[in-house]
């Protein structure tokens, strides 16, 4: 049994964690993979509940597709959304779901849980891919994105779908959202970890700011923040729009451990990951470096794609490039 943060094994916690949730991935992405056999992309799993099995790096790889085939997919059906901020945090938000994050799709309001908040809330279809999969809703709602009445709205609602932890909408906003999150965890004396995602472009806002002067007053070790450095952001390269260089040094003046990382290395994401919860006294932020559009050649360092869905006949080219 995985055992966690207070040293008790998982057949001692009433309903149960997953470290990270794989039994109830919700199928098509890994089979017999699992026990280390070949990858079959069709097959669904058959691991029973109860069983903690982690995807090899071979296997994220895998899910890594198809994860960007749902993003180009559901985002060309409704000829809306915004798949290059999606694409570039794939390896990220993966890496924490299938092998990082202690959370129960069977009861996501668990306690216990460790908290995953999406700032950079354009890119809720790798949220929503990411969710599907794991076995919080069907995989078969992702084709409702942006559509009225459906619970994928264009950026997350916690009212609506079980697993979002924070509605997002306003870039700058998910940071102090977190650190609140985390001083709760503090007061509540929970061992939960709390992961927020931002984007590069989004660090212009000086909420972001404010939120990491807090952070780092609070001496909160328990927070650990991602920035998606694709260095790209809806109006062009960041460094046009509002340099942010020295971007590591900002951080770390402002209190933060930093760690650098390339943000498309399952191993090294990985790594990082193990690093920050071995800190203590200050939050941790991880640069992960990106490219945006990761996966689909003609999205891969295009500002064009930031907010614009891909043609029929682009979403096709893209699901040969993922295969």
């Amino acid at each position: 049994m995985v055992p966690d943060r207070n040293g008790a094994d998982s057949s001692s916690i009433d309903k149960g964690f997953f470290y990270p949730c794989v039994t109830y991935f919700a199928g098509e992405l890994l089979s017999s993979a699992v026990m280390g056999d070949t990858v079959d992309e069709q097959k669904p799993m058959t691991q029973q509940p109860g069983e903690i099995k982690v995807p090899s790096m071979v296997e994220m790889q895998a899910i890594a597709r198809k994860l960007r085939r749902h993003i180009v997919t559901m985002i060309g059906r409704v000829s809306s959304g915004h798949p290059g901020g999606s694409l570039s945090a794939v390896e990220i938000v993966s890496t924490l779901y299938f092998r990082v994050l202690r959370h129960n799709p069977r009861d996501p309001q668990w306690p216990d849980r460790d908290r995953f908040i999406l700032s950079k809330g354009h890119a809720a279809p790798l949220l929503y891919a990411t969710l599907a999969e794991c076995g919080y809703f069907p995989v078969e709602e992702l084709s409702t994105l942006r559509k009225l009445d459906s619970r994928l709205q264009g950026h997350p609602d916690r009212t609506l779908l079980p697993g979002v932890e924070m509605t997002a909408g306003s870039l700058g906003q998910g940071l102090s959202f977190a650190t609140g999150v985390a001083l709760a965890g503090r007061l509540d004396s929970k061992s939960y970890q709390v992961y927020v995602l931002l984007g590069d472009g989004e660090c212009d806002e000086g909420q972001v700011w404010e939120a990491a002067m807090a952070a780092a007053h609070f001496k909160l070790d328990n927070l650990v923040a991602i920035v998606d450095r694709n260095e790209l952001q809806i109006d062009g390269w960041t460094c046009d729009v509002m340099g942010l260089e020295p971007f590591n040094s900002k951080w770390s003046s402002f209190g933060w451990h930093v760690i650098e990382a390339d943000g498309h290395d399952f191993t090294r994401l990985e790594e990082a990951f193990d690093q920050a919860t071995m800190v203590k006294g200050q939050p941790t932020v991880i640069i992960a470096r990106t490219t945006k559009g990761k996966g689909v050649s003609y999205m891969e360092n295009n500002a064009d794609f930031h907010g614009k869905a891909p043609t029929p006949e682009q979403v096709e080219i893209a699901l040969r490039e993922l295969e």
